[in-house]
């Protein structure tokens, strides 16, 4: 019985131990941002849910599709149902590592990140710069980095391809707080 108590004991604290590690925010940020010659294209999407593993440094993200939100409705509309196709792909996804995340300190710290982002059904490998400072009660990570449509497989219809830009630059602010 001493056993079985001591071994329910350990479990519990390294359980806890372990939840004490990861940081979490449902209201990070992604927004980004398309240039054009007739017309730039912005959304923001404040919806974002980010979770950071300080133990091991691993990042994961999962982005709602149909929260960006966009200056002109009819944008959001054909964001949602031509280009992203958020009933059939709901939600964009990273899962990664914040390489060196050990020695990130409480002051700004440029860092890698290595991982996997997936839209529209279809996932490509990147590494992204980004800016991190981490304290007892918070990490906070902001960066941004650009990705090609035709990585994943949005389709742009030719009579709008040239209000659209190929490469879409995407900026990110998350501020986590510890999981409970």
């Amino acid at each position: 019985m001493k056993i079985i108590y001591t071994l329910f004991l350990f479990l519990f604290v390294a359980y806890f131990a372990n939840g004490q590690e990861r940081f979490l925010t449902k209201t990070g940020t992604i927004s980004f941002f398309s240039k054009s010659p007739l017309e730039n294209i912005e959304a923001e999407n404040s919806q974002v849910l980010s979770i950071v593993d300080a133990g091991s440094g691993q990042m994961a993200i999962a982005i709602l599709m149909q929260s960006f939100l966009f200056e002109k409705a009819l944008m959001q509309e054909h964001f949602n149902e031509n280009y992203v196709e958020s009933d059939i792909y709901p939600k964009a996804t990273f899962k990664g590592n914040i390489i060196d995340f050990d020695k990130i300190s409480a002051t700004e710290t440029p860092v890698k990140i290595v991982g996997e982002i997936t839209i529209h059904g279809e996932s490509q490998k990147i590494t992204i710069e980004a800016i991190a400072k981490k304290t007892q009660v918070a990490v906070f990570m902001t960066g941004d980095f650009y990705i090609n449509l035709a990585d994943f497989a949005v389709d742009i219809p030719s009579i709008v391809r040239n209000k659209i830009a190929q490469k879409i630059k995407v900026s990110f602010r998350f501020n986590h707080k510890p999981y409970k």
